[in-house]
């Protein structure tokens, strides 16, 4: 298996915004509008202020993507890095492309002089809990809110 990874570019954008349909719907049995989800994509990949897509391909072939998006912590004076859209091809899961893309991420933060890395998962999401156990990730003790406009 040749496994790359590399920064997302705005021709990645269709296989994004599958990848995030299928993510909602797994995860959530969410169906995401694409009136609303497409210029989303489009907007960040060309924006890199608003955050980050990494793309994972195994010979060539779109395996699974990552996002990241900055939180600025006053009480530790650096960025959080939040991964957020993750997803991989069932085709390509439990093949150490999750792993890859999130050692990349990691290395890219550290580089930036990040603070940390966080993100949201779904708790009765088990096995996705478990993995990011097994790669140092911990449940911090917060619960999260929000309200939705």
């Amino acid at each position: 298996m040749n496994l790359t990874i590399r920064r997302a570019k705005q021709s990645d954008a269709s296989a994004i915004v599958a990848g995030n349909q299928s993510m909602a719907m797994e995860t959530e049995d969410k169906q995401l509008e694409a009136a609303v989800l497409e210029p989303g994509v489009s907007r960040l990949l060309a924006d890199a202020s608003l955050g980050r897509y990494w793309i994972a391909e195994v010979d060539e072939q779109y395996a699974g993507q990552i996002m990241v998006t900055l939180e600025w912590s006053d009480w530790r004076n650096g960025h959080f890095w939040w991964i957020q859209s993750v997803y991989i091809a069932r085709q390509f899961r439990r093949q150490g492309v999750f792993t890859a893309l999130y050692e990349k991420v990691r290395s890219e933060a550290r580089n930036a002089d990040a603070v940390g890395l966080r993100l949201y998962v779904e708790r009765e999401n088990t096995g996705a809990i478990a993995t990011y156990e097994t790669l140092g990730m911990s449940e911090p003790g917060y619960k999260m809110m929000e309200v939705t406009f």
